[in-house]
């Protein structure tokens, strides 16, 4: 199984691997967050970020998602990126990490690491009025 660790501002890791826990009925194995807070310093975070790969690798990889590229949580990633062993993404949300969730076991790292790349960007939808009727029953 791919292990699936969660980098983010604030609180979002953990929010985000709040609303998946709620929507699947339970907290997924091997699925952790890191909650960057106060002033966040890569040289600073680059260990704890090691460790905690560490701790979700059973052999298949790790994939890292991070909130916001650019940002310390996916600088300090970059600092770790090991192709096909641990790898990143950006922009981080909740349908990305449920379709990482529902397809690590079926998949190698680099082909999960595309099919949530697209889920991503196919998971950004104008709510248009005709949507919201079909979603009503109408």
């Amino acid at each position: 199984m791919i292990g699936i660790l969660v980098v983010a501002h604030g609180t979002l890791a953990e929010s985000l691997v709040e609303g998946v826990s709620h929507i699947l009925g339970k907290h997924p194995d091997a699925l952790a967050t890191l909650d960057f807070s106060g002033h966040a310093d890569p040289d600073e975070w680059q260990p704890i970020l090691q460790a905690k790969i560490a701790q979700l690798q059973q052999g298949q990889g790790v994939l890292v998602m991070a909130d916001v590229y650019g940002a310390t949580p996916c600088n300090t990633l970059c600092r770790v990126l090991l192709p096909e062993h641990v790898e990143g993404i950006t922009g981080a949300n909740l349908p990305m990490l449920l379709n990482a969730l529902n397809y690590r076991e079926t998949q190698t790292l680099p082909q999960l690491v595309e099919r949530i790349v697209n889920g991503g960007r196919n998971s950004i939808t104008h709510i248009s009025e005709t949507m919201c009727d079909a979603a009503k029953g109408n």
